[in-house]
């Protein structure tokens, strides 16, 4: 029996994008006002108050559009968003939240307001518990900022996403594609992979993507093999030992001689205290005499003029008239 459900349709032609997220419109919600309203709240820290106070007229401005309420609790340090009557996309409130999110973890406002845009989403990965050596945290979340920013930079450029290293997290906000792969390298550069690795990747990964005829094949033998190398993780000791065969002998070492056999041999155990001191005095000024001995003989050989040759200080005689 021949299939009655593939018919042809004239509308689906090939230049149609079907992934394209076309904007919600009120006019898309035929389900009209929301039954309950939903709210969301997020704290702040003290240090964003002045700037919070400062951008929450363009954050409302943005919200109303969305037909979304806001409010600033400067006192709890708080910030609210809910839906009211006028909000006609489910999914905005949710953007709303993730907004305020962002202000929380010091993104700017001009790149927080993105999120609102259907086809922006978000990431704040959390790095603190990747690594338990605080020192190691260190280090490693300044690889991803890299000198002066740039290794930072070259990870925007070619994931599309902003990207802010703030405490123990790291906010991303920029398409899908991006934010997996600013997670992926986020992590492995807490799992001690540094990040050039994976920025050489992506832009052998831009350079394959230009070229129509690699869309259908594998990249695989494009792409850098980086190999583990395994160093040797012993320890040096502090006193090496000297392991050379030693003439075996039965009798044991001679015992060590103690402070008071040495004092006695040299005839200083049965001296009272002053002659001793007298004796240490003695001993520092010969020492300081001989210092300063040799101290001066050295500034004084720069004072020394160099020897000159006896051949070469000879004159010439000058040629007369009369000699020639």
């Amino acid at each position: 029996m021949p299939s009655t459900h593939k018919k042809e349709k004239p509308w689906d032609t090939d230049d149609i994008d079907k992934w394209k997220v076309e904007p919600f419109k009120p006019a898309d919600n035929l389900g009209g006002t929301f039954a309950e309203e939903s709210s969301f709240a997020v704290l702040f820290p003290k240090y964003r108050e002045v700037y919070l106070k400062e951008a929450w007229s363009f954050v409302t401005k943005a919200l109303q559009q969305q037909g979304i309420a806001c409010t600033l609790d400067l006192v709890e340090g708080c910030m609210t968003v809910k839906t009211t009557r006028k909000t006609f996309d489910p999914a905005a409130i949710l953007k709303a939240r993730d907004l305020i999110k962002l202000l929380a973890r010091s993104v700017p406002a001009p790149q927080a307001l993105r999120i609102l845009q259907d086809d922006v989403a978000c990431d704040i990965i959390k790095i603190r518990n990747l690594v338990r050596n605080k020192d190691k945290f260190v280090k490693r979340r300044q690889r991803i900022l890299g000198p002066g920013g740039q290794t930072l930079k070259a990870l925007e450029l070619l994931t599309q996403t902003y990207i802010l290293v703030q405490g123990n997290t790291v906010s991303a906000i920029g398409p899908y594609k991006g934010l997996k792969e600013v997670r992926r390298v986020v992590e492995d550069c807490m799992a001690n992979i540094h990040p050039i690795y994976q920025i050489k990747e992506l832009m052998i990964k831009r350079e394959l993507a230009k070229d129509p005829e690699l869309a259908n094949e594998n990249w695989e033998r494009f792409l850098p093999n980086y190999k583990k190398r395994s160093l040797s993780k012993r320890m040096v000791p502090y006193k090496v030992r000297d392991t050379s065969k030693k003439v075996y002998t039965p009798f044991p070492p001679p015992q060590e001689k103690s402070k008071v056999d040495l004092q006695i041999e040299a005839g200083e155990y049965h001296i009272g205290k002053e002659a001793k001191k007298r004796i240490a005095q003695e001993e520092r000024m010969e020492k300081q005499k001989t210092k300063q001995e040799e101290k001066k003989r050295q500034r004084e050989q720069d004072f020394v003029a160099p020897e000159e040759n006896g051949a070469e200080g000879k004159k010439k005689k000058r040629k007369t008239k009369g000699d020639e």
